[in-house]
C-alpha cells in the first residue's frame, strides 16, 4: 500500500466527513411530558472500593447514602480499561474496537451518520451539559452537546426543559500517585492484593489511593446537595459510576477485573420508580457495560436507539433481555503495543493475549510515574518476587481463564486444566461469536488500518470484506499467537500470504516462537522489503533476534522516518527492544525526540535512558 500520511493529516481530511449533518434522526417513544432529568457522575480510574461493595476500609459515606437510596450493580463493567476508548464506548454507544477508535488517544473518525446518543437526547428536548472531561478518541461532531466546559451545569436550561448532565471527577485519577503525600487511612491497615509486595512504599500508595476516594465521596455529596437545593432530587435520576477500574499497577489499562470491574449506583426518585429493576436498597448481579449506557439512557429517556448502535438498553421501554456475557478489549496503551480480548460471565473470564511474548508490564512513561511500579519492578528485578508478583514482568501465556468467585484477584490460570476444559471450549466460542458480531477492527496493525483506510473511517473499512477478510485475519491472528509448535509451518506460510494483515501475524508468529522458527529465515529475510512497513519492521526485529542485524537495523532507522505515525511508533519500540544492539542509532534516536509524537519522544526517552544518556526532570526506572 502506498499512500502515507500522519494520523493528523488524516484526522483533519475526515473532518468534514465526520461532521456531515446529514446524520440519522431520533425519534421519540413516548410524550416529552413528565421526562426524567437524567445526572451522570462519574469518577476516575477507582474499583468498587466502596463501603457499599463491603470494603470495610473504605470511607465512603455518600456513596454508601447513595447506594442504600438506589440499586447497587454488582457486575458492571467498563469494555476497555482506560479512559480514551471506555468514553468512545460510552458516547457512540458502539465497542471502540468496531469503531477503529480502540488504540489509546488514536482520534480515528466514525462514520458520519453514527451519532453520539447525547445529539439524540438533544434532538428530542432535552439540554445536554458536560463538565468537562471529553477524551472520546474521535472527532467530536456538532451538536453533541449544548455546553461542554468547566462551567456546564443544568442551569442553564429553558425553564421545564429536562436535562442530561454530566459532571467528571477527576480527583481520584491515576496522577493523584504520583506524588507522595501524607495519608489519612492508616498504610498498615491496608490489604494488599496477592500480586503487590508488601513494602512501605506500596502500602503508602494504597492508603493515599484510599484517601482520594474519600475526597470523591465528598465531592459526590455536594452534588447530590446541590441537586437537591435546587429542587431536582424527584425529578432526576441519577447514575454513579467510574470510567473505569483503577489506579494501582495491573489494573487500569489490563483486562483484570481490577482494570474493568466499576462501581455504579442508580437512584430512581419515587415518580420514576416504575423504571427501577427493583427497590431502594437493593442490589442485582445483571451484567451490564458502557457499550450499553447510552441505550440505555436513551431508553429512560423515551428516544429511539439507533440502528448502528451496538448497546442494548437494560432499563426503560427498550430494555433487552440481559446478555450472557460482556466483550472487553485492549490495545494499544499510550507508547506500548498490545491487543487483548476478553469475554466475562458472571463469574469466569477468558482473556485471549494475541502479543503473549510481550510483557504484561511493559514500561509505560505514565504508568512508571508511580512509586508502587517503581519499586515493584526493582524488586522483580532483584529477585525478590515470588509467586504471583513475578507474573506482571513476565511474557503472557495465550489464554487466561479465571474463576473470579474463587479467584477475584484472577492470579491462578485455569486455561491449562482440564478440569475447566469445557468452560474454556464455552468462553473461546463466546469470544469469537462477539469479534464477528461487531466485526472487531483490531486483526491488523494500527498503521495498516490507516492505510487501509485511505481517509474514510476504519469502521468504512473493516466492513468491506474486500479490504478487510475477517474470517482470514482472525485465524491467521489465532494460529500466529498459539503457543502449540506445530503451527509453525502454517505460520511460515503466512509470509507469502498476497494479504499483509496474514504476513503480519506470520512475522507475529516468528517472533512469538523465536529461535524455534530458524526454517523461516529466508522467508523473514524477502519480508524486509514487504511493501507492508509493519511486516518489514517486525522481519527486522525478529532478524535482529538471531544475530542479523545489518539489514535489518537499518530498516527501523528508516522506518523512524515514516508519513506514518503509527509505524514509526512501532520502529521506535523495536529499536527500545533490542536495547544495546541499538546502540549504533543513539544518535538518529535522539534526533527524533523533538520532531515525533509525545508517544514515540517517550520511547526514544526511555531506550537512551537505558544506554545511560540523562535528560533534565526525567523520571528514572531500573535499567532492564
Amino acid at each position: 500500500m502506498g499512500y502515507r500520511y500522519s494520523r493528523r493529516e488524516f484526522c483533519l481530511s475526515s473532518a468534514v466527513a465526520a461532521l456531515s449533518p446529514t446524520a440519522l434522526s431520533c425519534g421519540s417513544t413516548v410524550s416529552k411530558k413528565e421526562r426524567p432529568n437524567i445526572l451522570w457522575i462519574t469518577s476516575e480510574d477507582n474499583s468498587p472500593l466502596l463501603g457499599c461493595y463491603g470494603d470495610d476500609f473504605a470511607d465512603t459515606p455518600n456513596l454508601d447514602r447513595l447506594a442504600s437510596e438506589g440499586v447497587l450493580y454488582e457486575n458492571a463493567f467498563a469494555n476497555a480499561p482506560v479512559c480514551a476508548p471506555a468514553r468512545n464506548t460510552l458516547i457512540t454507544g458502539m465497542y471502540a474496537c468496531s469503531l477503529g477508535t480502540h488504540n489509546m488517544r488514536s482520534a480515528n473518525p466514525i462514520p458520519a451518520d453514527f451519532k453520539f446518543f447525547t445529539q439524540c437526547l438533544r434532538e428530542s428536548g432535552y439540554y445536554c451539559s458536560n463538565r468537562r472531561k471529553e477524551d472520546y478518541n474521535t472527532i467530536k461532531p456538532d451538536g453533541a452537546w449544548d455546553d461542554s466546559s468547566r462551567e456546564a451545569t443544568w442551569k442553564n436550561r429553558a425553564p421545564g426543559q429536562p436535562f442530561f448532565s454530566v459532571f467528571n471527577h477527576t480527583v481520584s485519577h491515576e496522577s493523584c500517585l504520583h506524588r507522595i503525600e501524607p495519608t489519612v487511612h492508616d498504610p498498615a491497615k491496608v490489604t494488599l492484593p496477592p500480586y503487590h509486595p508488601d513494602t512501605p512504599e506500596i502500602r503508602r500508595d494504597w492508603a493515599q489511593y484510599y484517601d482520594k476516594v474519600t475526597a470523591l465521596d465528598r465531592q459526590v455529596g455536594e452534588l447530590l446537595a446541590e441537586l437537591d437545593r435546587d429542587g431536582l432530587a424527584e425529578d432526576t435520576i441519577v447514575f454513579y459510576y467510574a470510567d473505569h477500574g483503577g489506579v494501582l499497577t495491573r489494573s487500569k489499562r489490563f483486562l483484570y477485573d481490577s482494570g474493568t470491574h466499576v462501581p455504579l449506583i442508580i437512584r430512581f426518585p419515587e415518580k420514576f420508580r416504575h423504571l427501577a429493576p427493583s427497590g431502594p436498597g437493593t442490589k442485582t448481579d445483571r451484567l451490564v457495560s458502557f457499550v450499553d449506557f447510552g441505550p440505555t439512557v436513551l431508553s429512560l429517556a423515551g428516544v429511539d436507539i439507533p440502528a448502528n448502535m451496538q448497546g442494548e438498553a437494560f432499563l426503560g421501554a427498550q430494555e433487552k433481555p440481559e446478555r450472557d456475557y460482556v466483550g472487553l478489549f485492549r490495545g494499544r496503551m499510550d507508547e506500548r503495543i498490545d491487543m487483548m480480548r476478553a469475554v466475562r460471565d458472571r463469574r469466569y473470564k477468558y482473556i485471549r493475549n494475541y502479543y503473549p511474548h510481550r510483557p504484561w508490564g511493559q514500561h509505560l512513561n505514565y504508568l512508571w510515574r508511580m512509586k508502587t511500579t517503581q519499586v515493584w519492578e526493582r524488586m522483580y528485578l532483584d529477585g525478590k518476587t515470588a509467586g504471583p508478583q513475578n507474573y506482571f514482568f513476565q511474557q503472557k501465556p495465550a489464554e487466561e481463564l479465571y474463576d473470579t468467585l474463587e479467584d477475584p484477584h484472577e492470579v491462578e490460570n485455569l486455561a491449562r486444566n482440564m478440569d475447566y476444559a469445557d468452560k474454556l471450549q464455552e468462553m473461546r466460542a463466546a469470544l469469537k461469536d462477539w469479534i464477528f458480531d461487531i466485526r472487531d477492527a483490531g486483526y491488523i496493525s494500527e498503521g495498516e488500518m490507516i492505510e487501509r483506510s485511505a481517509g474514510e473511517p476504519p469502521y468504512t473499512m473493516t466492513h468491506d470484506p474486500e479490504r478487510y477478510d475477517l474470517d482470514t485475519l482472525f485465524d491467521a491472528a489465532e494460529k500466529a499467537s498459539n503457543e502449540d509448535p506445530a503451527w509453525a509451518d502454517r505460520i511460515i506460510g503466512m509470509l507469502t500470504s498476497g494479504d499483509s494483515g496474514i504476513r503480519y501475524w506470520g512475522m507475529q508468529g516468528c517472533l512469538m516462537h523465536g529461535q524455534d522458527m530458524m526454517a523461516a529465515r529466508e522467508a523473514v529475510r524477502t519480508c524486509l522489503n514487504d511493501s507492508c512497513p509493519d511486516v518489514r519492521i517486525s522481519a527486522a526485529e525478529w532478524l535482529c533476534s538471531i544475530g542479523e542485524m545489518d539489514p535489518a537495523r537499518q530498516v527501523l532507522a528508516d522506518l523512524l522516518d515514516h508519513a506514518n505515525e503509527w509505524v514509526c511508533l512501532h520502529a521506535a519500540n523495536v529499536l527500545d527492544y533490542l536495547g544495546e544492539d541499538a546502540k549504533k542509532y543513539t544518535g538518529l534516536m535522539r534526533e527524533h525526540l523533538d520532531d515525533k509524537s509525545g508517544y514515540i519522544q517517550r520511547v526514544m526517552q526511555k531506550a537512551l535512558t537505558d544506554l545511560g544518556e540523562k535528560f533534565p526532570n526525567q523520571e528514572t526506572w531500573p535499567k532492564k
